[in-house]
């Protein structure tokens, strides 16, 4: 479980949107008739409404003691596991994949195009990320949260704090390095520490890649699974190195007084988008937005930034949100972290074929 921080700036947050609105603008004070049926929400495991009803403020306070009439929550672990929940048949009316799976969704059909004027904190979210949800001309998904991956290291373990991608190489880190068992993210982390563009490769490039990725074995400690395991790792000094790391797994250690470093590698953070679409079934639109709208409520979003340490849409949440992990993770100059931050991109599903085949190679090469 992850630890709950709820600072003093948060209280303050709450106050000023009491004193200000009553209650959010976007979650209404009218109350919606209970549904024949609640909304199911697919949803990461960490971010269920209802049990981090902080995350969505308007919406929770609203409902309160009657939550589980209005919404349910079915939690996955990964993109590949919701996507194929909802490809084979589950009904999920609101779902939470990141974008380099939104494209499919799209594209099988499974998702409705957003209604933006029905948002009312829209505007408040960066171009940069509205624009990785949109195809055809529409909108297909609300961002809500995005992360960096980065190099988690143990400073008090090595003798050198590592710089580049490049260095997971190092033999110097031999033994102790963990890399994500995830064939995309490995993928791009090697091809950006070889100078190589890891979402525009050529054939040549692959099989560059996959020998790097093998060359880099000897180095390796274990791949890690999720976020739990990455944490463990680094607590038990087993991976000085743990490879596209995110902001939580770092917040966790430091909360634990850990000596550890969150280093963006000179060639830029790789980073990924997540946010709501809406099932094409999904016919309790009037329950469905104003869902949406708490979600990207400014408190909310200060909330969520505050526990997890990732990064939140409405930009706006940040004036909200603990100065020392603004400064620290590159919130503020969000300008230039958005810049300067290669982002994951759209993957058709031979691409996605092609990585999980090289990735499935590396694993088994000696």
């Amino acid at each position: 479980m992850k630890i709950y921080r709820f600072h003093a700036v948060i209280l303050l947050a709450a106050l000023i949107a009491a004193l200000l609105a009553g209650c959010s603008a976007g979650a209404g004070t009218q109350e919606i008739d209970k549904p024949e049926k609640p909304l199911v929400i697919l949803e990461w495991t960490g971010y269920e409404v209802t049990e981090y009803p902080q995350f969505f403020v308007p919406f929770t306070d609203k409902y309160a003691e009657n939550i589980s009439d209005y919404v349910t929550v079915s939690v996955f672990g990964d993109d590949a596991e919701a996507f194929s929940k909802v490809q084979s048949g589950f009904n999920a009316d609101i779902m939470h994949p990141c974008s380099s799976w939104w494209s499919l969704y799209v594209d099988s059909g499974l998702v409705q195009p957003i209604d933006t004027s029905k948002l009312t904190s829209w505007n408040d979210i960066p171009e940069v990320f509205r624009k990785q949800g949109e195809f055809n001309g529409k909108q297909y998904f609300v961002p809500w949260d995005w992360y960096y991956e980065a190099l988690l290291v143990r400073s008090d373990l090595v003798a050198e704090i590592p710089d580049s991608w490049a260095d997971l190489w190092d033999p110097q880190y031999a033994g102790h390095v963990s890399l994500w068992d995830n064939g995309e993210v490995s993928y791009a982390a090697a091809a950006l520490a070889f100078g190589k563009d890891p979402f525009n490769p050529s054939p040549e490039d692959d099989e560059f890649i996959k020998q790097k990725l093998i060359e880099l074995k000897p180095n390796l400690l274990t791949y890690w699974l999720d976020y739990t395991q990455a944490i463990d790792l680094s607590a038990s000094g087993d991976a000085w190195i743990v490879a596209s790391a995110w902001q939580d797994t770092y917040a966790s250690l430091v909360d634990e007084e850990y000596d550890v470093s969150y280093v963006e590698p000179k060639e830029g953070y790789l980073a990924g988008v997540c946010g709501y679409g809406i099932s094409t079934n999904n016919s309790a639109l009037d329950l469905t937005y104003e869902f949406l709208n708490a979600a990207i409520d400014v408190q909310s979003m200060a909330n969520f930034t505050n526990e997890y340490w990732y990064g939140a849409a409405n930009t706006k949440s940040l004036e909200f949100v603990d100065a020392d992990v603004v400064k620290m993770l590159g919130f503020n100059d969000l300008d230039y972290a958005l810049e300067h931050t290669h982002w994951y991109q759209p993957l058709t599903a031979e691409r996605r074929d092609q990585l999980s085949d090289l990735w499935n190679e590396v694993k088994a090469a000696p």
